[in-house]
């Protein structure tokens, strides 16, 4: 194995973090951009008023930000509580039972493929040098020292669906009147491409098929609310 190789595969869990938190922010945006172009294009379908739009489309951009950053940081923090339980049931057992962990430790690594007496060994290496962090990561599948932060989930997600909310909302309200409803779907149906082929990229998949998806979706949105807004604009409401 080369040095590089080395390098590489040792921060192959980094790397996986960072691109859940680019994925994840992708979907924020996503959802950011579906969510308030619906609100839009729907009260558009009723009135060509800017403030009507723009009121909307704030109302939207706000409650949309804040309900995503509060679910992400309930969701998060109970993942947290989670993992800080597994962790204080881990301690306990290292602490009452060790030699049923090492036996344990070995077993978990002899399942992955190494012999019974290359397992014994490296699991011997790996209580030694930190017990905690080796049956956390292979019995566990977590890091005591990189465990999420609903904080940090909160935030990201609240930025990310503003930056996509955006988009719409100003599609919708700096064109002249007989130009933001098509403004508003164009830049809407291109902002959908990127993120579907961009979440497409991040996960491996052919990006085809994800961008037609996100299209057809935001598409029937907008033309869902759109319609609706039509009928009780017609309707007086």
């Amino acid at each position: 194995m080369t040095e590089q190789q080395t390098h590489d595969e040792a921060h192959g869990g980094a790397l996986g973090t960072r691109l859940n938190w680019l994925r994840a922010g992708v979907l924020g945006a996503n959802d950011g951009i579906v969510s308030t172009a619906g609100i839009v294009v729907g009260v558009a379908g009723a009135t060509d008023e800017r403030s009507a739009l723009l009121t909307a489309g704030l109302a939207g951009l706000l409650a949309g930000s804040m309900s995503m950053a509060a679910g992400e940081y309930v969701s998060v923090s109970t993942q947290r509580d989670s993992e800080e339980a597994a962790l204080a049931e881990e301690r306990r057992e290292l602490r009452e039972e060790p030699e049923a962990e090492l036996a344990e430790l070995t077993e978990l690594l002899a399942a992955r493929g190494l012999s019974e007496d290359v397992a014994r060994e490296a699991a011997q290496q790996l209580t030694e040098r930190d017990a905690l962090r080796a049956h956390a990561r292979v019995e566990l599948g977590i890091d005591p020292e990189e465990l999420t932060n609903p904080w940090h989930a909160a935030a990201a997600s609240f930025v990310a669906f503003t930056v996509g909310a955006l988009l719409p909302l100003l599609a919708i309200t700096l064109p002249p009147p007989s130009w933001r409803l098509p403004v508003t779907v164009v830049s809407v149906l291109i902002a959908l491409a990127l993120t579907g082929w961009s979440s497409a990229r991040l996960g491996a998949a052919p990006p085809r098929q994800a961008v037609l998806r996100n299209m057809a979706g935001g598409a029937l949105a907008m033309a869902v609310t759109y319609g609706a807004g039509s009928l009780l604009g017609a309707a007086g409401v």
